[in-house]
């Protein structure tokens, strides 16, 4: 079936003010979204939580900037890796990009595989204000120097019931709520208990699809993938990002090939074997990404 006429068919008759494309990684959700936007006078939107950093242009498999001649494209590579880029960060830019594209006439195509941005853009997202980055880079050094376990007794001290329902050793819940309690004197709950900041597209009002190829198929994408990534230099952007001395646990830092590359170029493993890592790595991130899509979009569209 074209892609066109699968759009139509998901729109249910109806013109979309946005179309939503969703899937694993090595879907072929970036081809879907580019064949969509030059029939239709799209605009490609990035929902990709690692696609944003500027430094991940091989190893977050963004598109290619002959790709991006194509049609435009918005929110790639726009954030340094040293930034912590946010879901909340993204939903502002994106409530931007999409009033920007709409005066134009055009048609946003958002297209991603972080499921916690579609959920931001079509249900909303809690009112917790924006937290100061010097707040969040101090409480990042104290949990490398003082370790977890310690901010969450401290924790236990400002939110109990935070506190109670977090495993000692959860760095990332435990830094959030520790954060938000500092920065605003109020608990994450609190926030989450409050009428959360509006969707910026009704569910109603767009074209919902998540891409679910064949998984022996889209494991033998993701292991070609690799391997051209490798050919397009990945070891070199890897290198690159290493040499800029980030803190580990930065965002950026985690992308898939970051750590096995990394094993490589300090020669502590093959690269054959850094290559079987990532490849490992990425399958088992597509399976944990087609659960969270199976269960927290079910009610959208699927393409095969």
């Amino acid at each position: 079936m074209e892609d066109l006429e699968i759009g139509r068919r998901l729109e249910n008759g109806r013109n979309p003010r946005a179309v939503l494309i969703a899937g694993p990684t090595a879907s072929g959700k970036s081809a879907f979204a580019l064949r969509l936007a030059e029939r239709e006078n799209g605009v490609i939107v990035n929902a990709d939580s690692m696609q944003v950093y500027a430094e991940l242009a091989i190893l977050s498999a963004r598109p290619t900037p002959e790709e991006e001649a194509r049609v435009p494209h918005r929110l790639y590579g726009q954030v340094p890796a040293s930034t912590r880029f946010s879901v909340a960060a993204w939903r502002e830019e994106v409530a931007r990009i999409l009033a920007e594209i709409w005066n134009e006439g055009r048609l946003p195509i958002l297209v991603g595989g972080t499921g916690l941005y579609f959920k931001a853009l079509t249900e909303g997202l809690s009112a917790v204000p924006p937290i100061p980055e010097a707040l969040r880079l101090e409480l990042d050094r104290a949990a490398n120097e003082e370790g977890v376990p310690a901010l969450h007794a401290r924790l236990a001290g400002l939110d109990p019931d935070a506190a109670l329902r977090l495993a000692p050793n959860d760095r990332t819940r435990v830094l959030r709520a520790l954060e938000v309690v500092l920065a605003t004197g109020r608990t994450l709950a609190a926030f989450q208990a409050e009428p959360a900041l509006p969707p910026l597209i009704a569910p109603e009002d767009a074209a919902r699809i998540v891409l679910e190829p064949d998984r022996a198929v889209l494991y033998d994408r993701i292991n070609k993938r690799l391997d051209a990534m490798v050919e397009a230099g990945a070891l070199e952007e890897a290198r690159a990002l290493l040499a800029l001395g980030l803190d580990p646990n930065l965002p950026a830092m985690k992308a898939i090939g970051v750590t096995e590359f990394g094993g490589y170029l300090a020669g502590k493993v093959s690269l054959d074997a850094a290559i079987v890592e990532a490849k490992m790595q990425t399958r088992r991130y597509a399976k944990r990404q087609g659960t969270w899509f199976r269960n927290q979009m079910g009610d959208w569209g699927r393409v095969g």
